[in-house]
């Protein structure tokens, strides 16, 4: 019958431990004793020594790893810290730049209020608009509780953005002259040879153009640059707000009209506030007084 063979093994920290406390008295004795040159020196030189560099070597090892950890963790946090500080500046130059084009907006508002100064206006924020890259059709946050109703002409920018269709109490709709629902009685500034100005959003999409018709004019009276105003017979629109440039012009085949396209002089693409003309067009009324 065969014995189970057992083996006894001393745990690692207990042989450290004892080979700790054994060069702790042989150190102990070299230096009572002073056994220099002696045999037990000797051996302290050649077992000792080699042992205590490379305790040594390891001990600086794990400083200088301590120390590059140590940077590390700092480098982090600055970077952290940094990051964060890009971000706030990042954040307050986008403040500034709204805050900026904000006022370029309000800027250009009291500019074109001061174009038109006998009509009486009211500020508005456009608040939504139809789906698209236009702004064909639009909700600006006034209504009739701030005197707005409909056929009220609306302007921004450089000119003329459309006529209101629709009131509430806190919203009004804007239908623009670039809709294709849109047909404005225009006439050219220099010449006042009238035409008929209608929207197309399909000529907008590929040359942010629209489309007029109909004009009466002598030859060559009307060039590429010719503003183009509401003309003083339109129904709803008031006399002389600027309308666009004229971009293309072409004589009809009837050899009698000339029809062509028109630059907007407002950017329907980034419209943010509008002002609303208070005063309405009333042909009656006007009639009236000249009777």
């Amino acid at each position: 019958m065969k014995r189970k063979s057992t083996k006894h093994s001393i745990p690692t920290k207990y042989t450290l431990l004892i080979l700790t406390g054994f060069c702790m008295i042989v150190m102990f004795v070299s230096f009572t004793l002073n056994l220099s040159g002696g045999p037990l020196n000797t051996i302290a030189g050649y077992v000792f020594v080699p042992m205590q560099k490379g305790i040594n070597t390891v001990g600086t090892w794990f400083l200088s790893r301590a120390d590059d950890l140590k940077s590390l963790r700092d480098v982090m946090e600055e970077n952290q810290e940094l990051q964060a500080e890009v971000d706030r500046l990042t954040q307050e130059l986008s403040i500034i730049k709204l805050e900026q084009y904000e006022l370029d907006n309000l800027r250009e508002l009291m500019e074109l209020d001061q174009k038109y100064p006998s009509y009486e206006k009211i500020a508005a924020r456009v608040v939504s608009s139809d789906s698209g890259n236009w702004f064909n059709t639009f909700l600006i946050d006034k209504g009739t509780k701030d005197g707005i109703e409909k056929d009220m002409n609306v302007i921004a920018g450089s000119g003329l953005v459309g006529i209101v269709i629709d009131t509430g109490p806190n919203y009004a709709k804007v239908r623009t002259i670039i809709d294709d629902a849109s047909n404005v009685s225009g006439m050219s500034l220099s010449t006042a040879d009238r035409c008929i100005i209608s929207g197309n959003l399909a000529t907008m999409n590929e040359q942010q153009v629209i489309e007029f018709t109909d004009l009466k004019c002598e030859d060559d009276a009307i060039n590429i640059g010719e503003q183009m105003v509401t003309s003083h017979i339109s129904d709803k629109y008031l006399e002389g707000i600027l309308i666009g440039y004229v971009s293309t012009i072409e004589r009809d085949s009837n050899n009698l009209t000339y029809s062509g396209t028109i630059t907007p002089a407002v950017d329907f693409q980034h419209l943010q506030e509008v002002l609303v003309i208070l005063d309405k067009k009333n042909i009656g009324k006007e009639q009236e007084e000249q009777e």
